[in-house]
């Protein structure tokens, strides 16, 4: 039987330590549903080209045309970037002389809506990863005993054995497959994340002093 035979024969619940398999089963599904849904929310509904975007609302702030800026960040949707400079925007618009304090503070607001959006869930695919290891931990250990137990029990065959040795490096070989990519997807995600919120912090307190600057 090959290893890929073997390893989709350890799911059938005739088999020692199938509990562990689909433990873990579930843990890889769930992975995969928060990093989609992560990947999706961060990097098409949140992301945006800071640089470009900012150099176009630079430039309707430096002309006055604060309509036209709120426009434009309205066009963006849920963009997390726009959100923030349409509440900068909006506090300077009408205003003969643009309080920087209560930009700062609409700036602050916003942000501190959107962080927690940008973060939500992505802490599960650490947590994930982690318990898949240790879950693929405890079918080795399972293995082992089923092992020990073979070879201490009289007129125990070499079948016995070799099943219970099989539990321990598959359970541990399925928790590792996905253990490392809830990780991996875990550094992307919250790295990009992180990125979305640096973008925030520099263009937010640049377009602050340049609309106190123009007024």
């Amino acid at each position: 039987m090959s290893v890929f035979s073997k390893f989709f024969h350890a799911f059938n619940t005739a088999q020692p330590g199938w509990q562990f398999m689909w433990i873990i089963l579930i843990f890889g599904a769930v992975m995969l549903a928060i990093t989609l849904e992560r990947a999706i929310f961060i990097y098409v509904r949140s992301n945006v080209s800071a640089s470009r975007f900012m150099a176009k609302i630079r430039e309707l702030v430096l002309k006055d045309n604060y309509d036209k800026a709120i426009e434009l960040c309205r066009s963006a949707g849920q963009k997390a970037l726009p959100l923030v400079v349409l509440a900068a925007v909006k506090e300077a618009k009408g205003r003969d002389f643009v309080d920087f304090r209560a930009v700062q503070n609409a700036v602050d607001e916003a942000t501190l809506e959107l962080i927690p959006k940008l973060g939500k869930r992505t802490g599960y695919l650490a947590v994930i990863g982690n318990i898949a290891t240790l879950t693929g931990l405890l079918g080795t250990i399972f293995g082992l005993i089923v092992s020990f137990e073979a070879a201490g029990a009289a007129g125990a065959g070499q079948e016995a054995l070799t099943q219970g040795i099989a539990v321990a490096m598959l359970t541990t070989m399925w928790g590792l497959l996905v253990a490392i990519p809830a990780l991996i997807a875990y550094t992307i995600i919250n790295t990009k994340a992180n990125d979305i919120i640096d973008d925030i912090d520099e263009h937010s307190v640049k377009l602050i002093h340049l609309m106190t600057r123009c007024k």
